[in-house]
């Protein structure tokens, strides 16, 4: 008995002295600046915040540079330049000078909110402010996107001539974007997202530039419209001298890649966004980090062409990141910061509020990477960054409009930051540089320097050789393709003359291919080898009935393989050439739940889970995906099949059809029912007339039309006209009161602003939120307003979140259901409530409540001041279409 009274009373002191340390822990937290106290920074770090543009009325801010005097010059996205002197670290006071950038041009003198701005890259070089503005043109700022050059010509510290170096045709977030200086400082490199035109007058092309599709799936472009009307080559890098003369194209293939930075070894670094509603499909690309070299592809292509990264003819990325928006990336060596990030890449995600550091580590001639969650912070939309002179990283928030701030984060722990384990460059990285030199046009000795790595194992190794081949006249290798014995070298350098030959040697080529002996390629190249053939067919065009039959006999037997991507290329390239027996092997393959990826997508999962609390705006998409993923390969099958139109039977287009009904029960990305809906076209129109309007039923016509299916997309959308809606509106506003609104227009504003995707009305909608019917007994029209507003003012504990910060560096942001034993029990999807993951409390260095609300911001800013008050009146009279507040009758007067 004594033995458990001590035990007892032992249990009680430490939840009392943890009950005071983590009392002392919040009571710190609540005296920090709100601004700093959300961030979670690494150990040994300490962050300051320095300005807050949108507090002072200049904007939201998405590029920034250092100038030659340590000055700061900045850019609002959708207005002026601004330079200022920051403070030195620890200053009592950091409030920084800034002023508004002036161009004084002879006696005239003009905000630059006339002249310059837009801003989406900035750079101080070569005694000159280069500014790459993303931007139509209109008479309010009449320039428009391309890159310009400022100087001062007078040596008075005001830029007084601006001189546009290249006009660039594409704006908006898929625009031109940032600038950088070459490593040997005599250059500069600009990259823009895949909506920017290629310049006109490139002098030099590293990528050779006959790009095309290269795909034999059947293409569908995104349902919703996005990037319809963009092709090849997508986003992309190039390099120029000082004054924009010569333009060299380095690399293509990307999506949106705001940023890239060089390590000490002369390698750069991208960080490539992905298509999030593209989430749950095969084609999907997460957000990656790629190494960028000369020459390189990275595939991507409108609508579901998109490149499998394990395609020869593209780069894979070095590392997966996930959902995100990427923007800002730099490289970590002249930073004053330990060791490990010095060689590492920093990467910004806009839409979640994270910095990652990745390590570097070589790896052949490329890079193997070890990812940690630097910093975060909810909510921290991440735009631009960049290492100071004094060797902090320097970071700002905003963009669209959002509030924006400025950060300095520097290290204060015990590690060395002055001395550094640069990173050491390997033979296959010097061989691979060797080769690049190859990349820009014909030089002699070049066929005979690059053939013998073409069967090398370093897949970046062996893309240079094979690039360094296609930059030669195609008349000095063509015969060694077909005399070539070794079976990978073979492929390559077939895969070389799939792109660079005529068409007249496509009989010949798929002969060769053919003759490989197939069993003894490893998996990945195999791979190579049936890409090779795909190449040599959507680029030459269909060919004679002889040479189909040679494909189809050489392929037919080795499918269905082990691995997707090779089920595939099999699949597609077997369809193309109409042999009959792919119908009934890939029908059985639709019918499997999950092919080999079924693990990977279970992480990925996972890892998406961890986004959908940081940015509620972003991750309900996420989350709603997540409750119902479709099988990980069906809908690629499902859409090779809609272009087959050899070896059906009754039994097979029946089971066929079927599957697309059921298909549409799933849940995936904003574009998934519109690309299922689009391969059900494509499938119908193989059928005879006579058959149409039965497959048409059987496979879920009736699914797409009914009115209820989506309640939101088919809400009358509003006519605005659009305004921030701030606090300051709310009387003015309701100074009128609410009486006879409009109840149809109120439930369609409540429709169209996705209010029932999270709250129920009267039993219609969804219980992520509260239940909205009886919102009007207990709060004021003013007050229902304000929270809509700014939903983070007040967050119910029943609905907030907690982020746990571990260990390893990471956090980890859920809704704490238990905290009994030894673990955390959490809740991360909102859809999902019942999935519970668990966090070993010793791994768990601190928690604080997030200071983020599921419902984002903006909500009501599409609606105008009529329509504001139909959805006020709608959710006063908790959806009741008899309520007094529609009859005429002031609400106040009819509850007297």
């Amino acid at each position: 008995m004594i033995k458990k009274i001590f035990l007892l009373a032992t249990v009680l002191q430490l939840m009392v002295s943890c009950g005071t340390e983590k009392n002392e822990k919040a009571e710190s937290q609540e005296n920090l600046d709100p601004k700093i106290a959300k961030l979670k920074l690494q150990p040994g770090f300490q962050a300051e915040h320095l300005y807050s543009p949108g507090e002072a009325g200049t904007g939201s801010w998405v590029a920034m540079a250092f100038d030659d005097k340590g000055r700061l010059i900045t850019s609002d996205q959708y207005g002026s330049l601004y330079r200022m002197e920051v403070q030195p670290i620890g200053s009592d006071n950091l409030t920084p000078k800034i002023e508004k950038l002036k161009i004084q041009t002879g006696e005239q003198v003009a905000d630059s909110i006339v002249q310059m701005g837009y801003a989406q890259g900035l750079l101080y070089a070569f005694n000159s402010l280069y500014v790459m503005i993303n931007h139509w043109g209109n008479e309010e700022f009449e320039k428009s996107s391309g890159l310009y050059r400022l100087q001062d010509t007078d040596n008075d510290d005001q830029y007084d001539k601006i001189t546009l170096l290249q006009k660039l045709e594409g704006a908006g977030e898929h625009g031109p974007h940032s600038i950088v200086p070459s490593p040997d400082g005599k250059s500069l490199y600009v990259i823009a997202g895949n909506h920017t035109d290629l310049p006109e007058g490139i002098d030099t092309y590293r990528l050779p530039n006959n790009w095309a599709d290269d795909n034999l799936f059947p293409q569908i472009k995104d349902p919703r419209g996005h990037a319809n009307d963009r092709g090849a080559p997508g986003g992309w890098v190039a390099k120029i001298d000082p004054e924009g003369k010569n333009w060299e194209l380095v690399a293509a293939g990307f999506r949106n890649p705001y940023d890239l930075a060089f390590n000490e070894l002369g390698d750069m670094f991208v960080y490539d966004s992905d298509m999030e509603w593209d989430l749950g499909m095969p084609w999907y690309r997460p957000t990656r980090i790629c190494h960028v070299t000369s020459g390189a592809e990275f595939g991507w292509r409108t609508g579901n062409g998109k490149w499998s990264p394990a395609y020869p003819d593209n780069l894979p990325p070095l590392m997966n990141i996930g959902q995100g928006s990427p923007t800002n990336v730099m490289y970590g060596s002249k930073a004053k910061f330990p060791s490990k990030y010095k060689r590492s890449v920093f990467a910004f995600d806009w839409s979640f509020g994270i910095v990652y550091s990745i390590e570097l580590q070589p790896d052949g001639s490329s890079y193997k990477g070890v990812k940690e969650e630097f910093l975060s912070g909810l909510p921290l939309p991440l735009t631009d960054g960049v290492i100071g002179p004094d060797g902090a990283m320097y970071f700002m928030t905003g963009g669209r409009r959002l509030d924006s701030d400025l950060y300095r984060v520097y290290y204060n722990g015990d590690d060395d930051t002055e001395t550094a384990v640069a990173l050491e460059q390997t033979e296959q990285n010097k061989i691979r540089q060797e080769l690049e030199s190859y990349h820009l046009g014909a030089k002699e000795g070049a066929v005979e320097a690059a053939w013998p790595h073409l069967d090398s194992d370093d897949r970046f190794l062996q893309y240079a050789a094979r690039v360094a081949l296609e930059h030669q006249p195609v008349s000095s290798w063509q015969e060694k393709v077909y005399n070539e014995t070794d079976a990978v070298k073979k492929i390559q350098a077939a895969i070389a003359l799939a792109r660079q030959g005529n068409s007249n040697q496509q009989d010949k080529l798929l002969s060769a291919l053919t003759s490989i002996d197939y069993i003894n390629l490893n998996t990945a190249q195999q791979v190579d080898l049936v890409r090779a053939i795909e190449l040599t067919l959507s680029r030459m065009g269909k060919p004679n009935s002889s040479s189909q039959k040679k494909v189809r006999d050489y392929l037919a037997s080795h499918y269905p393989a082990e691995i997707d991507v090779l089920n595939q290329l099999l699949s597609k390239t077997l369809v193309f050439v109409g042999e009959p027996s792919v119908v009934s092997k890939t029908l059985a393959l639709l019918e499997k739940p999950q092919g080999e990826n079924a693990d990977v997508m279970a992480n990925s999962a996972t890892e998406s889970a961890d986004l959908i609390l940081r940015n509620p705006q972003y991750g309900m998409d996420i989350a709603e995906t997540l409750k119902n993923m479709p099988p990980a390969q069906s809908t690629y099958y499902g859409t090779v099949l809609s272009g087959a139109t050899n070896g059906w039977t009754p039994e097979l287009r029946e089971k066929y059809f079927k599957w697309f009904y059921k298909a549409f029960s799933f849940k995936a990305g904003r574009s998934y029912i519109g690309f299922i809906d689009k391969a059900r076209q494509g499938a119908l129109a193989n059928v005879s007339k006579s058959q149409f309007e039965m497959y048409n039923t059987m496979s879920g016509d009736s699914l797409l039309s009914s009115s209820g299916n989506d309640l939101v997309s088919n809400a009358v959308q509003p006519k605005g006209p659009r305004k921030n809606w701030t606090e300051e509106d709310i009387e003015p506003l309701l100074a009128d009161g609410l009486e006879n609104r409009d109840f149809e227009q109120g439930r369609n504003m409540f429709l169209a602003t996705n209010c029932i995707t999270c709250h129920s009305m009267r039993g219609e909608g969804q219980s992520i939120g509260p239940d909205l019917t009886n919102l009007g007994t207990r709060f004021s029209p003013a007050d229902m307003m304000k929270a809509i507003i700014d939903p983070n003012d007040v967050i119910s504990d029943q609905y907030n979140s907690t982020v746990f910060e571990l260990k390893d560096g990471n956090s980890v942001v859920g809704r704490l259901i238990s905290e009994e034993g030894e673990e955390y029990k959490i809740s991360q999807n909102p859809y999902a409530p019942d999935i519970i993951r668990s966090i070993p409390k010793d791994q768990v260095t601190s928690t604080k409540m997030a200071t983020i609300s599921l419902m984002p911001p903006g909500t009501i800013n599409r609606l105008g001041p009529d329509e504001v008050k139909d959805l006020l009146a709608y959710l006063v009279a908790g959806g009741d279409s008899e309520n007094a507040i529609f009859s005429g009758q002031d609400q106040a007067d009819a509850e007297q």
